[in-house]
């Protein structure tokens, strides 16, 4: 027996809704076994929050938590947005990372609010391939608001926490809408078999993953072309920290 057309029509109005709802989720893959496998996407989801500070409270772990996030910016595909308060960037060492000149563009604003407000609007804006933005704190509102503004073009929004002020660092702490949260710190690098200084390492804790476990990684830092590594000498196996968390190493 066939069903009225009001039935018919209803019916396919909630089907479409539905198929809107299943919308693909496009993701970015480290390339590092050891990564992708922690994450449930096997990578870092497009159209998402993601945030990324340094180890520590000094210059160094910060850098590392930039240049982290600039190799990932480099993987991606489209102009790149940096929002910033204060043009402290070195950019010759960004483009080491992956991120040359030619695909990166910098707003400086006055302030966090400023930023936070560039930060959202270059989220929304259809083609980017990735938006980051330098902040001390985040709300559960902004984060919100980012991570939605990250959802309607499908560009990858990198929120790098940095801090000026020791009392700013247990913001860190507090949750947020970010899809996955990061900490970098420095760590020595490659030895080499004649005098010089071998290629950067670093210690990578994924400290919040949603619908995923943290983990911990040592890695060697990011090539020209934004790719992360393994260390020859962590190149098998995998080892369980204390804390029940795995610090992968294949």
């Amino acid at each position: 027996m066939r069903s009225p057309p009001a039935i018919d029509a209803l019916r396919e109005k909630v089907r479409k809704l539905e198929t809107a709802e299943r919308r693909t989720i496009d993701v970015l893959p480290f390339g590092v076994g050891a990564i992708d496998a922690k994450l449930p996407t096997h990578g870092l989801s497009l159209g998402a929050l993601h945030e990324i500070a340094g180890g520590g409270n000094g210059a160094v772990d910060g850098a590392a938590a930039a240049l982290f996030t600039a190799g990932i910016a480099a993987r991606t595909r489209g102009p790149v947005l940096w929002c910033l308060v204060r043009p402290d960037l070195f950019a010759p060492a960004l483009e080491q990372a992956g991120l040359g000149p030619d695909r990166v563009t910098y707003v400086e604003a006055g302030d966090e609010k400023s930023v936070l407000a560039c930060f959202e609007d270059g989220l929304r804006h259809n083609g980017m391939g990735a938006v980051i933005a330098e902040v001390a704190r985040l709300s559960m509102t902004a984060s919100r608001r980012l991570q939605l503004a990250a959802e309607s073009s499908g560009a990858m929004g990198l929120c790098i926490r940095r801090w000026r002020r020791q009392s700013e660092a247990s913001d860190f702490g507090q949750p947020t809408a970010a899809v996955t949260r990061w900490r970098v710190s420095a760590l020595p690098s490659a030895p080499l078999p004649v005098p010089g200084v071998g290629r950067a390492r670093w210690f990578v804790e994924l400290i919040r993953c949603r619908a995923g476990e943290s983990a911990e990684f040592e890695l060697e830092a990011c090539d020209a072309q934004g790719r992360l590594a393994v260390p020859p000498h962590l190149a098998y196996g995998q080892a369980q920290a204390g804390d029940g968390s795995y610090r992968a190493t294949a």
